[in-house]
């Protein structure tokens, strides 16, 4: 491990002296394959064998959705967690009060959303300093990050954490980039571009897929690709989790100072002590995690307002709303009916692809064996 972490400092170093321009473009996406290696290896560590494992801070998934509390040590996210969740996250004027993840629930609009409080981390975290892998992992299996930030320590430790994230494959507030990357057996690279590439060239391509030993691959460009979203593409262990930062103790600072922080973009000013603007956070918290409520409907019976069956935006078909009731539905199920704005009538009869919007009301009809 430590050898690991000479070499990505060593490597940080090179390329923090080397020159970027066309001449140096090749040798600097060779160093920037080296280095998403090397993360490779600090995020998947080999096993040591033997009885002896490493505490995790990894906690038991539950609710629609997930969300971390992500920041330095003593910047009120265990203030917050207890004031939004209720659940009792030890608080003192102290660094490093929490030493563990704490678990939280809200229900907000109908859906469960699990909150952890997780342990402070410092600079360095990526590279294993003060247990920060492990807590950073936890990060990684949230559907939302929330970055706590005080606004009394200056905006450079914004910068810190994302570097920190970006170090461990977590890429805030972007998607993945449109590139379609394929290995093959044989014919060679073959680079296919659907738009003109200001950074990316055959040879750049060749020189990086080099470094990871691929010879013969389909690659087609449909956007104007960086080196380091080619880099991802071939890793392909990024996680694309969007991201909310919380300016916290907004009550210390004047309203001159309010008004110049609020042009951060994704960023929302909040005081947990005083519990100022909790309002706002909620609203953008269920902008960002773009859950669909779908209501159930009984035959001959009123939709269940009460409790909806929470989708994530990206799996909403019908198929996924039988399997997140049951699993066996799907097996007798002949066909289902759509009220709502995802249908053209009102009901319409629609099968297991269909897509559905947020508050439509579905009624399963089975088939008769």
């Amino acid at each position: 491990m430590a050898d690991v972490i000479r070499r990505i400092e060593e490597i940080e170093y090179e390329m923090s002296k080397t020159q970027k321009n066309k001449a140096t473009s090749g040798h600097l996406g060779l160093l920037k394959a080296k280095l998403a290696k090397l993360r490779r290896e600090l995020i998947t560590p080999k096993s040591q064998g033997g009885s002896g494992s490493v505490d995790s801070f990894e906690v038991a998934k539950t609710g629609d959705s997930r969300i971390g509390f992500v920041g330095f040590p003593s910047v009120g996210k265990s203030t917050l967690l207890s004031n939004l969740a209720g659940v009792y996250s030890e608080v003192a004027a102290y660094e490093f009060t929490t030493l563990t993840t704490v678990p939280g629930c809200i229900k907000y609009k109908g859906a469960k959303i699990q909150l952890l409080d997780l342990p402070g981390i410092i600079e360095g975290a990526k590279d294993g300093k003060g247990r920060g892998r492990q807590v950073i992992a936890v990060a990684r299996t949230a559907n939302l990050i929330f970055i706590v930030l005080d606004v009394l320590k200056p905006l450079g430790h914004k910068k810190i954490l994302e570097n920190e994230l970006e170090g461990f494959g977590i890429r805030l507030n972007k998607t993945a980039p449109n590139i379609i990357f394929r290995k093959k057996d044989k014919g060679g690279i073959n680079l296919q571009t659907m738009v003109p590439q200001t950074e990316l060239d055959l040879d750049l391509i060749k020189t990086i897929l080099g470094e990871y030993r691929i010879a013969n691959a389909d690659i087609t460009l449909r956007c104007d690709a960086t080196v380091d979203e080619l880099i991802d593409v071939v890793e392909g262990n990024r996680s694309y989790i969007p991201c909310i930062y919380l300016l916290n103790k907004i009550d210390q600072i004047s309203v001159e100072e309010l008004d110049i922080i609020c042009k951060i973009p994704h960023t929302v000013p909040i005081s947990a002590h005083h519990k100022w603007n909790y309002d706002d956070l909620l609203d953008k918290m269920w902008q960002y995690l773009q859950l669909v409520r779908i209501y159930t409907k009984p035959k001959g019976q009123l939709p269940d307002y009460e409790a909806p069956v929470v989708l994530q935006n990206d799996k909403c078909t019908v198929e996924d709303f039988c399997n997140k009731i049951h699993r066996t539905i799907l097996k007798e199920l002949k066909y289902a009916l759509v009220w709502g704005s995802s249908v053209k009538h009102q009901p319409q009869r629609v099968g297991i692809s269909h897509v559905l919007n947020d508050e439509d009301v579905v009624q399963i009809v089975k088939s008769v064996k």
